[in-house]
């Protein structure tokens, strides 16, 4: 924290390019760049270090987006999008060496007295939680590795236990196991259920106004979010199988299902979402009970999927429908609860004992990191994670676990 703000007390003092000194400093800034645009991260911290000068000018941002591309969990895409424009892309850098050694510091954010199977997003500043029949809204502390214990809104309405839930259009869309789907809207009062499925409602997704469930019932259906036609069915799909997981394409124009694997056909199936007519089969090596607990698109063409069978599996329908094109297998053969993706080189995923969540680099086979946040008396699937370039948040039966990198 002393070196951090030394550094930045250094950045805000005058600091013009020196009269006197190498021919390098001499040099137009465009050719400068062009030189220290070869530079590895090491190189230009370094040379950050010969006066105040040059550690203004390697810390510009443009210098530090290569590297930034090729590190993990930095804030951009694989295709460069640069998510986080607001944060300095050195300081992501420098995080993220933290997310590549497993520097990082645990820590509780919540505790419940009895066992809950929660599901959790991230908006803004604030987490929405699911425990029991109600999902609470908190706001994160400005360090973001601490809550505001005081809920910023209780959303209720299921009569058993939400099963999951989503966050669209200022709408939270949730799944029941009473069978109905609840919508919320955020910013005020506005709560409506319907009933949607003869049994529990496991998984629901929503984009584009338009909101997809899967039960155990064997159906996935298509619903409207337009507030004048709620709980208006456009499509009941049957799967033939127990619903897990579904994921609505970013094109808008298909969704996947992930099934329990009990029959003779993939767990990964690919629906249009016009006519609800099936589209394709996603693998064909599926062992009996594989099923897909968590799906989700990376892009149009690509997605990634985990569940029963122990494997992370990424597919291009580019390249083949039939076989993955890269897996990743959790080492201890535990079930994979769920799976997050920075869209570009870092997977996490969630485990099925001990509450163990996992890192990943993607351009390797082997797992980066692991973290168990349980020990044997308590052990616990990771039911859900979710993480930003700073924090990693895990829901478990009892707890729900941050694991710091900003301040490891």
């Amino acid at each position: 924290m002393a070196a951090a703000a030394e550094e930045e007390a250094a950045a805000r003092e005058p600091a013009g390019r020196p009269a006197a000194g190498p021919a390098l400093l001499r040099l137009p800034e465009e050719l400068l760049l062009l030189i220290c645009s070869y530079l590895d991260m090491r190189a230009l911290g370094r040379l950050a270090q010969v006066c105040r000068w040059l550690r203004r000018f390697t810390g510009c941002d443009l210098l530090w987006r290569r590297i930034a591309r090729a590190s993990l969990n930095s804030g951009f895409t694989r295709l460069g999008t640069d998510l986080m424009a607001s944060v300095p892309v050195k300081e992501r850098v420098k995080v993220s060496q933290n997310w590549k050694l497993g520097r990082c510091r645990e820590g509780i954010l919540l505790k419940w007295r009895c066992s809950q199977m929660p599901w959790m997003q991230l908006e803004g500043d604030s987490l929405y939680i699911s425990q029991a029949n109600f999902i609470l809204a908190y706001q994160f502390r400005p360090h973001g590795a601490s809550l505001n214990r005081r809920p910023l809104g209780v959303f209720a309405g299921h009569d058993e236990d939400v099963c999951r839930f989503v966050l669209a259009n200022s709408h939270i869309i949730s799944a029941g196991g009473d069978g109905k789907i609840g919508v919320h809207k955020i910013h005020s009062t506005f709560t409506v259920k319907y009933s949607a499925h003869e049994q529990e409602v496991n998984c629901v997704d929503c984009r584009g106004g338009i909101i997809v469930s899967g039960s155990r019932d064997r159906t996935a259906k298509v619903w409207p979010l337009a507030s004048g036609r709620l709980g208006q069915c456009l499509h009941t799909i049957q799967t033939e199988d127990r619903v897990w997981s579904i994921a609505i394409s970013p094109l808008l124009s298909s969704f996947v299902t992930g099934t329990a694997c009990c029959g003779h056909f993939s767990p990964l199936r690919i629906w249009d979402l016009n006519s609800g007519q099936l589209m394709m089969h996603l693998g064909s090596d599926f062992p009996p009970g594989a099923g897909v607990l968590d799906v989700m698109y990376e892009s149009p063409s690509t997605l990634l999927s985990c569940g029963y069978d122990t494997y992370v599996r990424y597919w291009d329908l580019r390249a083949s429908v039939r076989k993955c094109v890269m897996e990743w297998e959790e080492p201890h053969d535990s079930t994979l609860y769920c799976l997050q993706t920075d869209g570009n080189h870092l997977l996490a995923t969630g485990s099925s004992y001990y509450g163990v969540v996992r890192l990943w680099d993607r351009r390797q086979r082997a797992c980066l990191h692991a973290f168990p946040l349980t020990s044997t008396p308590l052990s616990s699937p990771v039911y859900c994670l979710r993480f930003t370039t700073k924090h990693l948040y895990a829901a478990l039966s009892y707890n729900l676990h941050v694991l710091d990198f900003q301040n490891p």
